[in-house]
């Protein structure tokens, strides 16, 4: 069993150290199946653009994320150029498939879970107001699901991830328009 985590953990760090030499295109391909949605451009829901911003001098001397701040996560998750920064992954209607620009954040995610195997995250599903209260839990299920997979892909444990749906029983938008249904359609990553 510690042989496969060895070997699974070798064959990651060689992609992300291949993945470094390719485009961005290909480096954020290679995380996810390909079946990505197109559309829209969620840089403008939430402000980043392409997740750069993560380096190996943030890290102290025995390879864990420097000091903690005051919200008990260290300064890189009040970075805005950081892409730990960034916790919520948006999605499009009807969709739990995550798109292109929030590969990036996954993956800076994965990497400091794991840098730090005694953090946990949980995982929030959300959904916008149509649908039925039914729908819109296992829609906000598969979301969760979808994002705690990406993550195990890239050798987080699991025990490290739980998982849970409201729904659009936790709206961050009231309106009842496109832009404020964008903006509910969502994973919450939380530590």
């Amino acid at each position: 069993m510690k042989l496969t985590k060895i070997v699974a953990t070798i064959a990651i760090l060689s992609a992300f150290a291949l993945a470094g030499c390719s485009s961005d295109e290909e480096k954020d391909a290679s995380l996810t199946d390909g079946s990505l949605n197109g559309g829209m451009n969620d840089a403008s829901v939430n402000g980043f653009g392409d997740g750069s911003g993560m380096d190996g001098g943030r890290f102290g001397a025995n390879g864990k994320y420097g000091a903690r701040g005051a919200n008990g996560l260290p300064p890189e998750f009040s970075d805005p150029n950081n892409p730990l920064s960034k916790r919520t992954i948006y999605f499009m209607l009807d969709s739990s498939q995550v798109q292109q620009d929030f590969v990036s954040v996954i993956a800076a995610h994965a990497r400091y879970l794991l840098a730090n195997p005694s953090q946990h995250v949980v995982l929030e599903g959300n959904g916008d107001e149509r649908g039925s209260r039914e729908y819109n839990i296992g829609l906000g299920e598969q979301r969760s699901k979808t994002v705690a997979n990406m993550l195990k892909a890239q050798g987080v444990s699991e025990s490290q991830l739980s998982t849970v749906s409201y729904g659009e029983e936790k709206p961050v938008a009231m309106g009842h328009d496109e832009s404020s249904w964008e903006l509910n359609r969502r994973v919450e990553i939380t530590y």
